[in-house]
């Protein structure tokens, strides 16, 4: 008797033909759909390898069910990593990032100017006097006199946004982080210790540090700046007008594009990982891996594949011709009750997998949490283990 060990190409894919408890399987397959098909009786017109190719169609679609599950759980830890199907990644616990938050959140802060994957450049204008509006695009350019509009940064050639403007030394880095102004120089001398850097930075948050040199710039920025603009198009107009000799005086800009959403400033192997669920790294399940949970699933189902596909041969011909009869054949009905059946089946499927996406178990396990604290509430505290405070 051949079995599926000895039989060439005994499956149409041969996905898991190596594989020798799938090949232990598929022998007792062949038994198992047949007898429940009524084969001791009366006659299952498939062969072995039919059965088996719905052996494997089976595992095929367990397999679907699951990964895709698993990657509505896993896909933002994946994104950006290697593509292509790399077989033992489905049957592995990656650790959680936040690349995936990271990522969505740089162009918020870009526009922040606090991070983000845009490039910024300084340029200047040079004033003149009685001149208020100057066209950024023309006229703004680095030290070297190149324009910065024609910068090698601006790769899809839009729109410069400014950034900032510098018109004065940033007060808040001399007031707070300069060591040698004559402020910090004089607290240090005459032992203000809450106002002096050094003592700043050890003592109080680091957030305040941050949050009081944000108010001094602007602070400083509002009231004692020379100049004050306003972007009208491809302009920019200063308040107040420059007037008198305007000889060497340039007003800075930093300015910034809008980035490539495929080429960045740096460079970023993720843009080209996995970026959906077509090339996330799952590659078929291991039959020997799968519990026995699993396994029965694929047996139901490769017993209703068989169903179907049996109604199918049969329906060839509605009825055969006997002595002074006809004898109908049941093929419609197979094909019914089979296809019905791998519907039941899916949807338990993925009725079970949909409660145990990571989400959900996180939602169970607070629930239970909850639960249990709901119920210590009511457990007695024994004598002299209680605490009394006040």
């Amino acid at each position: 008797m051949a079995t599926f060990a000895n039989t060439s190409n005994p499956t149409p894919f041969a996905a898991f033909d190596s594989n020798t408890e799938f090949q232990s399987e598929a022998d007792s397959m062949v038994t198992f759909v047949k007898r429940k098909m009524g084969d001791d009786i009366l006659s299952v017109e498939l062969t072995k390898k039919q059965i088996w190719a719905c052996f494997e169609e089976s595992f095929f679609q367990y397999g679907q069910i699951v990964n895709e599950y698993q990657a509505r759980s896993q896909l933002s830890t994946f994104l950006g990593t290697s593509t292509g199907s790399m077989s033992g990644s489905e049957q592995k616990y990656p650790r959680e990032t936040l690349q995936f938050l990271e990522r969505q959140a740089e162009p918020y802060a870009a526009e922040a100017f606090v991070g983000g994957s845009s490039a910024a450049i300084s340029g200047s204008i040079q004033l003149i006097n009685g001149k208020q509006d100057y066209n950024i695009y023309e006229e703004l350019k680095d030290g070297e006199g190149n324009l910065l509009y024609s910068s090698s940064l601006n790769t899809y050639n839009t729109k410069m946004k400014i950034q900032e403007v510098f018109h004065f030394n940033p007060q808040a880095a001399y007031r707070f982080f300069d060591t040698t102004s004559a402020i910090n120089y004089l607290n240090n001398e005459f032992s203000f210790e809450s106002f002096t850097p050094e003592t700043m930075f050890y003592v109080l948050p680091v957030f305040e540090d941050i949050l009081r040199a944000g108010q001094m710039d602007i602070s400083h920025r509002v009231r004692r700046s020379n100049y004050s603009y306003k972007v009208i198009g491809t302009h920019v107009r200063i308040f107040p007008m420059p007037t008198g000799d305007q000889t060497n005086k340039k007003l800075w800009f930093r300015v910034g594009f809008a980035p490539d959403p495929l080429n960045p400033a740096y460079g970023d192997g993720t843009i080209d990982g996995v970026s959906n669920m077509s090339n996330i790294p799952y590659g078929n399940l291991d039959y020997s891996k799968v519990n026995s949970m699993g396994k029965q699933w694929v047996r139901q189902f490769t017993l209703a594949k068989s169903r179907e596909l049996l109604g199918l041969i049969r329906s060839k011909f509605k009825s055969l011709p006997i002595p002074n009869a006809d004898l109908t054949l049941d093929g419609d009905s197979l094909v019914s009750q089979g296809r019905e059946d791998q519907k039941d089946l899916e949807a338990k499927l993925r009725e079970m997998l949909e409660s145990l996406t990571f989400d959900k178990i996180i939602e169970i396990n607070a629930t239970k949490s909850e639960n249990i604290q709901r119920q210590l509430r009511t457990i007695p505290i024994p004598n002299g283990k209680a605490i009394t405070m006040g």
